[in-house]
């Protein structure tokens, strides 16, 4: 009997249709996807597609974002409640209000945004590029950066600039207990702890390398300990196994008693394969965004890809 996985990889030919899936999916969608990365290499990815079809495996405002980058294509997305705690913090109406009483601030937002709020931003960010970006900016101008506050402290801490910070964070990052992480490691004082920067200071302080998704992933491979605490969403663990099978990976400790002991995204993890085939079969849900909105985003993002070559 035909596996699904093998339906999901037979019509993905026959609709010339290319699946990118961020690296927060769970396994089996990762294992169909022709692209798993993290928010910029997505980006850069959704750039060179030349497939009619591109379903989207991760959340809305990613999904969003391959269409503003290729408005004439069809983009979808496996479930479109597939939202985000960090975009959700920053609603477009407010934060409009926010920018336009600071007129003299260049406004950086992380991509973690809608669209609507890509649209009121000067240029795009992701974690793997936000310092070099902030550092692109001429020192004598002040800058808004928003949605997460915790990534901006970073940046701060990182660059020595000021900015102006909106008050949202991401709640799977926020997760993390300081008090089991320092247990955890007490029990594995050979590990490394590394953490993404979106996790709170307090994380942060702990972690021998702080980074983007894909910046963890090269650290692991490229550092010669063997056991590493994770400080991320836990789906990334799964790739990152196959790039390291010789190393130990533990996914750092959350606030909450769930099932794996670790950090995760239930919106991520509302994409199923199952809603992966019916999406490729259907040719749905779609994404869809003004093209009013699309114009104004695709300038500051576009302006992020160029700083990012």
């Amino acid at each position: 009997m035909i596996s699904l996985k093998e339906r999901i990889l037979e019509l993905k030919k026959e609709k010339n249709a290319v699946i990118l899936a961020h690296y927060y999916q769970v396994a089996d969608i990762q294992d169909v996807a022709d692209y798993v990365g993290d928010s910029l290499g997505l980006s850069q990815e959704a750039m060179k597609v030349d497939a009619d079809i591109i379903l989207f495996a991760g959340v809305h405002f990613m999904a969003e974002t391959a269409k503003i980058l290729n408005p004439t294509k069809k983009v979808i997305l496996p479930d479109l409640k597939a939202g985000c705690s960090l975009a959700e913090s920053c609603p477009p109406d407010l934060f409009k209000k926010f920018t336009e009483a600071h007129p003299d601030h260049i406004v950086i937002t992380y991509v973690n945004c809608s669209a609507e709020v890509k649209a009121l931003t000067d240029i795009v960010c992701t974690s793997s590029n936000a310092v070099k970006i902030v550092e692109s900016i001429p020192k004598d101008t002040p800058i808004i950066f928003a949605p997460d506050k915790n990534l901006g402290k970073y940046i701060i801490e990182k660059t020595g600039r000021k900015m102006l910070l909106w008050d949202g964070s991401c709640v799977v990052h926020e997760a993390f207990s300081l008090d089991k992480l320092i247990a955890l490691y007490k029990e594995n004082s050979d590990a490394k702890i590394i953490a993404h920067p979106e996790s709170e200071t307090h994380i942060l302080k702990t972690a021998a390398y702080i980074g983007s998704t894909a910046g963890m992933i090269e650290f692991v491979k490229t550092d010669p300990s063997k056991k590493f605490i994770v400080a991320t969403e836990a789906g990334i663990l799964h790739k990152m196994q196959q790039e390291v099978p010789n190393k130990i990976l533990i996914p750092a400790p959350s606030e909450e008693d769930n099932t794996c002991a670790c950090s995760e995204c239930g919106y991520m993890k509302m994409n199923t394969l199952q809603k992966v085939y019916d999406c490729l079969l259907n040719e749905s849900p779609e994404i869809k965004v003004p093209s009013d909105i699309m114009k104004k985003a695709l300038i500051p993002i576009e302006r992020m890809l160029e700083l990012s070559k």
